[in-house]
């Protein structure tokens, strides 16, 4: 290969440059990225960004011999080709690592999301004292964007439609544990309460109802950037679809007879991929997923095809506690309590069928989630009354 693409400036991308390089590619890198900025980290976007703790989170990434195409959009792909809005590039090896978007509601009001180190600097200017702050969604980002605005003596009222949060991250009964959290950092909590529309005074409620705020921080989610491969001829399915290599391929006629299309992966946020382990298809937002996928991709992507499995692992601070999860937890899985929910520290996990540890959230036992994640990539039966007992470490089973 003489030329790879990498569409997508962000972790997943970077860390692909970074990667190929260190695997001895010795080929041109192109970087495609449609925001200004070069590869930076966005966790701290919601912690010290907004805390006023750091301005730049750029990752220290020797980024040296990458031609750098910033503030480029990719407009389409054909085999080959790399459709951008400044012209075509000619590729004969490509990663996708277009991330995703935030979701947005209806309403002709303003409505700030949580996506870019931009979005994060500009929302820090309205955390002040005394500011109305609403936020829809009490997820991982509407917990963190809810903590540092109160911290910062803002009035915070938390929207969320369903019945506690954390609910699709975790579930119910985990989710419905964290509620009384948000009352301990002067925060108003409204569940079962859906939004009809943002409006330039606040929210407009699906009861009727309206909520007043200075200003509205929307977190009910993302979609995977995929607007401009809607033609390409690749798999799309909640995500560019990939086998576990992550490895895509052209359906049907797409390459065109005696067109070349060289290898084609896909890392982060927008990538679909077969995990074995947990037997179904998964798509991961966070961080640790766009750090370790561009190692598998970049060695499938150079011919030496490696299959990416990881446990997934995905951590918060937030509303005074440090948050850890691991794995994936299986459809109509029990809570298995590890300790008593209402103490300062506890855990609790999910089996599956067959007795495995599927997945564990901690609340400030970071070590049960450490060796928690080791457990279930080593996959034993797992005795679940010794699991719950909080005395004995997770590490012994």
């Amino acid at each position: 290969m003489e030329r790879v693409i990498v569409v997508g400036a962000g972790q997943a991308g970077g860390r692909a440059c970074e990667e190929l390089r260190r695997a001895g590619y010795a080929g041109v890198i192109t970087l495609v990225g449609a925001e200004r900025h070069r590869p930076y980290d966005r966790p701290p976007l919601s912690k010290g960004v907004l805390a006023g703790k750091v301005d730049d989170t750029t990752f220290p990434i020797d980024l040296d011999g990458v031609e750098l195409l910033l503030g480029r959009r990719a407009t389409g792909l054909r085999p080959g080709v790399v459709e951008t809005d400044e012209g075509p590039l000619d590729y004969d090896g490509l990663v996708i690592a277009t991330g995703a978007d935030p979701v947005t509601l209806p309403g002709d009001g303003r409505q700030r999301v949580l996506r870019t180190i931009d979005d994060a600097l500009e929302l820090r200017k309205e955390l002040v004292p005394g500011a109305r702050v609403a936020v829809v969604g009490a997820g991982w980002i509407g917990a963190e964007v809810a903590t540092a605005a109160a911290a910062a003596g803002a009035q915070v009222v938390v929207v969320e439609a369903g019945s506690a949060p954390l609910a699709v991250a975790l579930d119910h009964a985990v989710g419905r544990v964290t509620a009384p959290w948000y009352a301990e950092h002067g925060i108003e909590l409204r569940l079962n309460t859906a939004v009809a529309a943002v409006r330039p005074d606040g929210l407009e409620l699906a009861d009727g109802d309206h909520l007043a705020a200075d200003v509205v921080l929307v977190g009910v989610g993302v979609r995977p950037r995929l607007d401009w491969l809607a033609d390409s001829g690749l798999e799309l399915d909640r995500g560019v679809v990939t086998d576990e290599f992550l490895s895509v391929s052209w359906t049907g006629t797409a390459a065109g007879p005696g067109a070349s299309a060289g290898p084609v992966v896909a890392v982060g946020d927008c990538a679909a991929w077969w995990s074995g382990r947990f037997g179904t298809r998964l798509r991961l937002e966070h961080w640790d997923n766009a750090q370790q996928a561009p190692v598998a991709a970049v060695a499938t992507l150079l011919g030496e095809p490696t299959r990416y499995d990881p446990v997934p692992y995905v951590w918060s601070d937030q509303l005074g506690r440090m948050l850890q999860y691991a794995g994936h937890r299986p459809a109509g899985a029990e809570p298995v309590w590890r300790g008593d929910p209402g103490e300062p520290k506890w855990a609790v996990g999910w089996f599956d069928d067959a007795g495995r540890l599927s997945a564990i959230f901690a609340a400030r036992r970071p070590l049960d989630v450490m060796a928690g994640r080791r457990l279930i990539g080593a996959g034993p039966p797992v005795d679940q009354e010794r699991f719950a007992d909080p005395g004995v470490p997770v590490k012994s089973l």
